[in-house]
């Protein structure tokens, strides 16, 4: 009944509400519900350094190329995406007071930093090390790391410069630079003060299960690897190791480990505490932002009914990824509907899951703070102003009415 009254109630807000994009330093700011904790990916790929620059980005300003050189497919498609605040380096300390603020005043406290590691070396860290981590303001915010441990072919984030899918960087990581991995995040992120932990223990996140299981031949290799992460996490003081990973990466790629176990046998197994999903599932794309919206939900429902450990509800801004893909057509964007009179009425269904469930953590994921490239982004823009923002404001400080 309460999905019946959930979707009666968004229809008539869709046709009844009027939405402000006023800037948020014109607005009073109110206190989120302490109850909860929001947290938006944040993609670190707005900025010139050596390795990007030789491997992918050639103009030294990062992805913003990618995103400048994007061009309109449709009539009324918006591209390319304009930032309210320009193109800004992500790396620049006084930048990144600016988002920390924003995002602060709003509602949003904690940032997932996307993080890398390929062959032998981190990718795109500056944003991180030189910004968040040297920002005046830092302890307004806290974060936590999304280890993108994925294959990444040229053409995946450069079309323009790679017009094949051979690998520019491997996923694949050997003990010595898993070993290496674990001492870095521990001591560079993890003992940082405002490093997000639920429990007091350290979140961590991964992108692709998979890929670590092939790393090191099998389960039974990537169970003694995360243990060994475990204990080196309680050696530096922690109580234990918060292990989060991406459940729908895990749907795609895992099925020839999941022969003789299941999903939730698999968890159990590697001692995963929690799972996420970047977006709605994009093997479920819609070009309709409420039916793409509901579909997520279902696959988000259907992972709560078979696992054990707690589903952070996710709610997506939108999608449209056509400036790394623009053979994409509108059946692969999503184009309709997608406003922030939706997006609110999803946050306040991600807050009643919680409410639901009181056992588990109250951490709301949102895609994304700033996923200009793939269309899905709360930071202000020319097209929105402040609205997606004043919508998680609305709906974390509890002052939103959805009926």
């Amino acid at each position: 009944m309460k999905r019946k009254i959930f979707l009666n109630s968004l229809m008539g807000f869709m046709i009844f509400s009027v939405w402000g994009c006023t800037s948020g330093s014109q607005q009073q700011t109110e206190d989120q519900d302490d109850d909860y904790n929001v947290a938006a990916f944040f993609w670190p790929s707005a900025h010139d350094e050596p390795r990007s620059r030789e491997a992918m980005w050639s103009e030294g300003i990062g992805e913003w190329e990618m995103i400048r050189k994007a061009e309109p497919l449709w009539e009324g498609h918006y591209q390319p995406r304009v930032p309210l605040w320009g193109y800004e380096m992500d790396d620049d300390p006084a930048v990144m007071e600016k988002k920390i603020n924003a995002a602060a005043d709003h509602g949003v406290d904690i940032f997932i930093f996307d993080w890398f590691w390929f062959d032998g070396g981190p990718w795109l860290e500056s944003s991180l090390n030189n910004g968040f981590l040297k920002a005046d303001n830092r302890d307004r915010m806290e974060f936590y790391l999304f280890w993108g441990n994925h294959d990444v072919p040229g053409n995946l984030w450069n079309y323009h410069r790679y017009e094949t899918d051979s690998l520019i960087f491997e996923a694949e990581i050997d003990w010595e630079n898993f070993k290496i991995v674990v001492d870095r995040v521990i001591n560079q992120y993890f003992k940082q003060p405002n490093y997000f932990k639920i429990d007091g223990k350290p979140v961590f996140a991964i992108y692709s299960t998979a890929e670590l299981i092939n790393s090191f031949e099998g389960l039974e290799g990537t169970k003694e690897a995360f243990e060994y992460f475990r204990a080196e996490v309680v050696k530096a003081g922690f109580p234990g190791l918060h292990l989060q990973v991406d459940c729908s990466r895990l749907a795609r790629d895992i099925h020839p480990y999941a022969i003789e176990m299941e999903h939730k046998e698999i968890y159990e197994y590697l001692g995963i505490n929690s799972v996420v999903s970047y977006t709605w599932y994009l093997i479920n794309l819609d070009e309709d932002y409420i039916r793409w919206a509901e579909k997520g939900l279902a696959f988000r429902d259907r992972w709560d009914s078979i696992l054990e450990i707690p589903f952070m509800p996710n709610v997506c801004v939108g999608w449209d990824n056509t400036p790394r893909y623009p053979q994409y057509g509108q059946d692969s964007t999503v184009h309709i509907g997608n406003t922030p009179e939706s997006f609110a009425m999803y946050l306040q269904e991600a807050r009643e899951y919680l409410d639901d469930r009181p056992e588990q953590p109250p951490l709301i994921i949102v895609n994304a703070w700033n996923e200009f490239v793939e269309g899905s982004y709360l930071e202000p823009d020319m097209k929105w102003g402040y609205g997606y923002l004043e919508a998680v404001k609305r709906v974390m400080s509890g002052t939103y009415d959805k009926y």
